[in-house]
């Protein structure tokens, strides 16, 4: 099975081993960021530091001139990552043998949240989500779509990967999290991810309803979830505390919205990039999720992209809708966490690959070659080999 090791920039920039020693883990790529969001990062074999602050979302390269003059515009790293940080990374593992994919993280920016906090999902209680751009405002979808062909292209990369192109929601590790007192469950999560932005309430008068008596309704459904009564699981909870009527109208609204923001993202970026660039998107397939994975239709998204990354720490049963109603060709790439510290299981990693190329997967994503430590490492080592 091909393979691939997330890093990051800072992972190898100012370590003239780091390539090498991503390359002998025996994977054919890497997977490099080249828009991320803030973030805390250990780098255990880095020779100058053990600790990187990313203090907010970035591009990790020169933005270029697209951006002049425009409101919603990409931040500019730090220290964390001067200069052309992604090129420099990019060119010393190339030169160790390794293919380069960009790595591009879009509905996600907490800094964003914060200098526009229109932009930001807005719940049925008010509360606003600085972390997570509403994807139906169009200043918001024109931004993303830009920073997908912007981020995506990068010189020498011969793909990339799109994590969260589509709706973020209550669910995110922000600052220091306090938010799991009470236990929301799936539907929970779902009625506490609608957004009541401006767009959002157009889009739902759309679909027949009237936005602030959907909100009551939700406020209405949460109030015994507060209180302690089970939320229920899956569609079938949603629908429970929602009415299936308002559930369904709420996920077509949503549905749609994801849609056409992936359908015009993959075109950007095919539109600026070389013939035969893959463009593969972080995925669950189950729509209304929301998330870094976000939640698609498997067959809609399989014949938008060239294919799908899927979460598989922990179970591979999440490829099987994209295996089902996927094409030949298209490309399934199961995603382990190989950092146990952070519940990954390295030691499993070749028994856990077997089974997720049983259940249609023809790709590795090792999450992450720069946070693991060097006894996960032997282990993916070890794995890769009898692989």
């Amino acid at each position: 099975m091909r393979a691939s090791a997330f890093v990051y920039p800072w992972d190898v920039n100012g370590d003239l081993r780091a390539a090498d020693r991503i390359a002998a883990l025996g994977v054919d790529q890497v997977t490099l960021a080249s828009a991320y969001h803030s973030t805390r990062a250990l780098t255990p074999r880095h020779p100058r530091h053990r600790v990187v602050t990313a203090g907010h979302a970035a591009v990790l390269y020169p933005a270029d001139r697209r951006w002049k003059g425009r409101t919603l515009r990409p931040g500019t790293a730090g220290g964390w990552a001067p200069g052309d940080a992604f090129g420099e990374a990019a060119g010393a593992l190339a030169g160790a043998g390794l293919e380069v994919h960009t790595w591009v993280v879009l509905a996600h920016n907490s800094r964003l949240g914060e200098e526009h906090p229109e932009i930001s999902v807005v719940n049925a209680y008010g509360d606003r989500y600085p972390w997570a751009p509403c994807v139906a405002q169009p200043g918001t979808r024109a931004y993303l779509v830009d920073l997908a062909a912007e981020a995506a292209v990068r010189p020498g990369a011969r793909g990339t990967e799109l994590e969260s192109l589509g709706w973020y929601g209550l669910a995110h590790l922000q600052a220091h999290d306090k938010i799991g007192g009470v236990a929301l469950g799936d539907a929970g999560q779902y009625l506490m991810s609608l957004c009541f932005c401006g767009s959002c309430r157009d889009g739902y008068r759309e679909q027949g309803l009237d936005a602030g008596e959907l909100a009551a309704a939700v406020r209405a459904a949460l109030e015994p979830v507060w209180r302690g009564a089970p939320s229920g699981g899956g569609w079938a909870g949603v629908e429970k505390l929602l009415g299936d009527t308002l559930a369904a109208a709420t996920r077509a609204w949503r549905d749609t919205t994801a849609r056409t923001l992936q359908e015009a993202a993959v075109a950007a970026v095919r539109a600026a990039a070389p013939t035969g660039f893959q463009v593969l998107l972080h995925a669950d397939p189950v729509s209304y999720h929301c998330g870094a994975n976000v939640g698609v239709d498997p067959e809609h998204i399989l014949s938008v992209a060239d294919g799908v990354v899927v979460p598989c720490t922990g179970g591979a049963g999440l490829l099987t809708p994209f295996a089902e109603r996927g094409h030949d060709g298209a490309v399934l790439a199961a995603n382990f966490s190989v950092v146990s510290g952070m519940g990954g299981s390295p030691a499993t990693l070749r028994q856990d690959a077997r089974g997720a190329a049983d259940l249609g997967a023809g790709e590795l994503r090792l999450y992450h070659a720069g946070l693991a430590s060097d006894g996960d490492l032997e282990a993916v080592r070890e794995a890769l080999a009898a692989l």
